[in-house]
């Protein structure tokens, strides 16, 4: 490849905190880590916060690279990329940028801060390589437009680990076909295996969706509600569940209210799904559904040995504090919604207080800490892990691979509520894994559509 077609990536600190080894995602195209980076790295990683793990992991990366016997020549130079069976099509090199030794040039922020040091580092590069394509690469929105203001052509966010393009393309767990369902279905196979009854369709016959292990498919003018069995090839093996069904499930003396709902508890309450992930707008049922059918798996159905809550605390993920009290009572505020959930579940019993006691104690419910999850292996339990929206992919994959045998996941979040100041919808953790998980036959996503919290919440969501 020339080297006018190959770009010039300068990275913010924040990339390499959301993704430690973002320096292998960049292909055959070269990439700059400012000095002033390395700076903010070294201040964050001693830091007694979770983000201070992916500070060292990117720092040991880039040592790993440059340290050794390369001359301080070469790493201002370009240091080629060594080869990784993870990312084989990195074959860029790396270089450190003094940015200090910079002068100012046209259109330069004032180097009080840095960002703009940053900033100006691109500034310097775009003129010194003209015409090659000098990219700006960070996550802060608010350093883009800086960016672009201080006359920086190129300006992107990382977008390596981002799926899809518009959140309206994620994928919401679900088929809805217009009409009747089993209209104009002329080669339909049934066989019944016990209680289950599976009918077998052409997949040409259903239409041109591309369909995937564990999607539900409902219609308009018919009971019929199924769910994909099988990874569809030539043929569509479809579970059929029935509208009616679906909405007299019970769990905890907690039935659904819509399909959604419906849809949303058979995968709950299905010991063949290992991972379960609800989204949809605040009042939706997320929470409560996910709690009643963890009550009713511990409890009634002897299925797993305990209940564990789990959140990432506003400061994404941050110290819960050196004060006195439990690691549960810490906890406590930050899972205020799961015990709201549990007062709703028991406000009919004659001692509500004294019921809600009972019942954690007898299914074991454990409010955790997410930075205590970390080189844990649970077992036998169900995890909920709420408002997954604003944890990174990163984040959301630490937590994945903590569980063990016999353990289900429940994920829920609603991506109109991201906190996270580098988190959009379509980067979010619950985004990634949405997508990432949607063929993989042990977990079922659904998006619950519709208010039902109150009247009040729904003309919120929709007006507000």
């Amino acid at each position: 490849m020339e080297q006018d077609d190959r770009k010039l990536f300068v990275l913010d600190t924040n990339v390499l905190l959301h993704e430690p080894l973002a320096i292998y995602s960049f292909k055959e195209h070269d990439v700059v880590v400012p000095m002033t980076v390395l700076e903010e790295l070294d201040v964050i990683k001693d830091r007694k916060r979770d983000v201070s793990r992916d500070a060292r992991v990117a720092i040991r990366a880039l040592e790993d690279i440059l340290g050794g016997q390369i001359t301080p020549e070469q790493i201002v130079k370009g240091v080629p990329l060594p080869r990784r069976e993870d990312h084989s099509d990195a074959n860029g090199t790396l270089s450190i940028f003094p940015d200090h030794q910079i002068d100012n040039t046209l259109g330069s922020l004032p180097g009080d801060n840095n960002d703009n040091c940053i900033i100006n580092t691109a500034l310097h590069l775009q003129l010194q390589h003209q015409p090659r394509k000098v990219v700006l690469v960070t996550k802060d929105i608010n350093m883009r437009l800086k960016a672009k203001g201080a006359g920086i052509q190129h300006v992107e966010d990382y977008r390596t680990d981002q799926l899809i393009d518009d959140i309206r393309f994620l994928t919401k767990g679900f088929h809805k076909f217009a009409g009747d369902f089993w209209a104009r279905k002329e080669h339909v196979t049934t066989e019944s295996h016990g209680r289950q009854t599976i009918h077998t369709v052409p997949t040409d016959e259903v239409g041109e969706e591309h369909f995937y292990t564990n999607q539900y498919l409902i219609d308009e003018d018919s009971n019929f509600c199924g769910r994909v069995m099988t990874p569809p090839t030539d043929e569509l093996k479809i579970l059929d569940l029935g509208r009616d069904r679906l909405l007299n499930l019970d769990a905890w003396g907690i039935r659904p209210k819509n399909i959604y709902q419906g849809m949303a508890l058979q995968a709950l309450l299905d010991p063949e799904i290992d991972l379960v992930i609800l989204t949809g707008p605040a009042g939706c049922g997320k929470t409560l559904l996910a709690m009643a059918a963890a009550l009713e798996m511990v409890v009634e159905r002897g299925l797993y040995d305990k209940v564990i809550v789990t959140r990432n605390t506003p400061e994404i993920a941050e110290s819960i504090g050196f004060l006195p009290g439990t690691e549960e009572e810490k906890m406590a505020p930050w899972l205020a919604a799961i015990t709201d959930t549990l007062e709703v579940l028991h406000k009919n019993d004659v001692n509500p207080t004294g019921s809600m006691n009972y019942i954690m104690d007898k299914a074991n419910i454990q409010f955790k800490s997410i930075n205590f999850m970390r080189g844990r292996s649970i077992q036998n339990s169900v995890v909920i892990l709420d408002e997954c929206q604003n944890l990174t992919a990163s984040q959301i994959k630490t937590m994945i691979t903590r569980m063990g045998e016999g353990t289900k996941l429940i994920c829920g979040g609603n991506l109109a509520q991201i906190d996270s100041n580098y988190l959009t919808p379509v980067t979010s953790g619950l985004t990634y894994i949405v997508e990432r998980f949607k063929d993989f036959e042990g977990s079922a996503n659904v998006y619950l559509n519709g208010v039902v919290r109150s009247r009040l919440a729904e003309f919120a969501e929709e007006n507000l």
